[in-house]
């Protein structure tokens, strides 16, 4: 973490507050000056990326939500507001955020859900992040105030650059507002837990993937299959009779979406290689796995050095979530590299947006 002088912006005091003419002069300053940033929120998904050697850019004072229409299930608020309240005020609307951001700590933002672009365990039955942001307000590293999408749904050829933001950690610009598209919450919810090693939950939860059941959540510990089933009474009450299985407290689907299941907590780093459902999962089969297989969980300093290759020999990527040894994200491709390369040379030519979160290159 920097060790610089913050720029002297307001912090959060609990109260709302616009602090865009704030964020643009202290980037466009840090632009005049090449002073590089590291732009901070809660500091909750700090283990996930790299040291960024820059002048820290506090966001957690610009907060509020800016628009909400519980009717038009769309939501829009400044990057630094905590994403507790977000999901309180929807939860007090019978809705919620469908993608599950983990919560890695309370002081979580909506800047940072987005920016990191994780996903919980409902991501393989409703969809991640990218599927639900609409639009944002962003700085790019000019100190321009630019604007992506809006707040409904078009299908566009071509990027679709506000959803670029989601998963770039901040390297592609500084996160102003974000709308997103919420969704009801389901009027039941269950929990059924199963006695089965992981290769047999595995075929087990394919098949069950391919049939019309409300099921919105499956993990695997290493040694029971964890399941979820959320929607009407009575689509839950009939998929309960035909999974089986002992019930379980709803609520312990906090743990698996807040990564503190005791399969995944400990003093080591976390790790998360997410690999195809359905293909081979080499020498990560034994791991706990969530998202239906997608995900494998590594509870370990760094993972061994040839986990990166098998990773991306699988189709898959390996990414760091808690911790601070080794290399934080999946080493690129020449081409994939080059592709970023030319991304963020579009919105941060100079370079000075997060460098070296994520790789060295940008």
């Amino acid at each position: 973490t920097s060790t610089m002088e913050p720029f002297p912006l307001p912090t959060s005091n609990g109260s709302d507050a616009d602090l865009t003419a704030a964020l643009t002069e202290a980037v466009r300053g840090a632009a005049a000056d090449g002073r590089p940033l590291e732009i901070r929120g809660g500091g909750t998904h700090a283990g996930m990326g790299l040291p960024v050697p820059g002048t820290p850019l506090e966001m957690s004072g610009h907060r509020g939500v800016v628009d909400y229409d519980p009717a038009e299930l769309v939501l829009t608020a400044r990057a630094g507001t905590p994403l507790s309240e977000i999901e309180a005020l929807l939860a007090g609307n019978g809705q919620m955020l469908a993608f599950e951001p983990p919560r890695l700590g309370p002081g979580g933002t909506l800047g940072g859900a987005v920016a990191t672009g994780l996903s919980g365990p409902r991501r393989p039955f409703t969809g991640g992040v990218r599927d639900f942001v609409l639009g944002v307000r962003i700085l790019d590293g000019r100190g321009e105030v630019l604007r992506f999408g809006g707040t409904v749904f078009k299908n566009v050829a071509g990027f679709d650059a506000f959803r670029l933001m989601a998963g770039a950690h901040g390297t592609l610009g500084v996160l102003l507002d974000v709308s997103l598209r919420v969704v009801p919450r389901p009027a039941v919810e269950a929990a059924r837990v199963l006695d089965l090693p992981s290769s047999e939950a595995l075929e087990r939860v394919a098949d069950l993937m391919r049939r019309p059941l409300p099921l919105s959540g499956a993990f695997h510990d290493g040694r029971r299959l964890h399941l979820r089933l959320s929607g009407g009474r009575a689509g839950v009450e009939a998929a309960i009779a035909r999974i089986g299985g002992e019930a379980a407290d709803p609520a312990a689907w906090d743990g698996i979406r807040d990564l503190t299941h005791p399969a995944l907590s400990g003093p080591r780093g976390l790790w998360r290689i997410a690999l195809p459902r359905t293909g081979p999962s080499g020498d990560f089969a034994s791991l706990p796995w969530d998202q239906g297989g997608g995900v494998r969980w590594l509870a370990a300093e760094t993972p061994p050095p040839e986990a990166w290759d098998q990773a991306a020999s699988l189709g898959g990527h390996i990414e760091r979530i808690r911790g601070s040894a080794g290399p934080a994200f999946q080493p690129l491709s020449p081409a994939l590299l080059a592709l970023h390369q030319r991304i963020k040379a579009a919105l941060d030519p100079d370079g000075l947006l997060n460098p070296g979160r994520m790789y060295a290159e940008i």
